[in-house]
């Protein structure tokens, strides 16, 4: 939980070690996947309360300390804008979207219990997957990336059919309130 909140090291790279842990019967599946949930949440509720009180100046002056960059905050933030809060979803299983997506969240401020509700059901599929891989791969945790590879396209497919649903019903949507206007 510790090494998600403060998110120095990847995501990937901490939950498989989890996985490695349950693998060796040190912590059990599910609170793994518990704790690796509330670490990631808590981390982009920070980002989330940076962008919302501290707004563009302080993310322009201090950015650089939390691996924010003006060229990831703008592409973030126009990808938030265009897109909607949905995003906020979406974006958590594309690699620097996935912290990035929580300031502009925070700039537009959004409902905080919306944004932890879509950061919560985003992260669980996202924990579940490498602390699985972590545990099937054992010893050989730290070979994640080679091991997920195979999964990575599929999740990313996913995530691409219910962001085209998203749009598909934010389209519908728009059209019903335009012809009832």
């Amino acid at each position: 939980m510790l090494g998600l909140m403060v998110e120095v090291i990847p995501s990937e790279i901490v939950l498989a070690y989890a996985g490695y842990l349950v693998s060796q019967g040190h912590i059990n599946f599910v609170g793994a996947v518990i704790f690796g949930t509330i670490g990631a949440l808590i981390a982009q509720i920070f980002l989330y309360w940076i962008g919302r009180y501290g707004g563009r100046p302080v993310l322009d002056r201090y950015g650089k300390y939390i691996f924010m960059t003006k060229k990831h905050i703008d592409a973030s933030e126009a990808w938030f804008l265009k897109y909607g809060s949905g995003m906020v979803f979406f974006a958590r299983f594309v690699p620097v979207a996935r912290q990035a997506i929580s300031i502009p969240a925070g700039l537009a401020k959004m409902k905080l219990s919306k944004f932890i509700l879509l950061t919560t059901l985003a992260s669980i599929p996202w924990s579940i997957l490498f602390i699985y891989l972590g545990k099937a791969l054992g010893e050989n945790w730290e070979d994640i990336d080679k091991k997920a590879e195979p999964y990575a396209m599929p999740l990313l497919l996913a995530a691409l059919a219910l962001l085209i649903a998203y749009f598909l019903i934010k389209w519908i949507f728009s059209n019903k309130k335009k012809k009832g206007a």
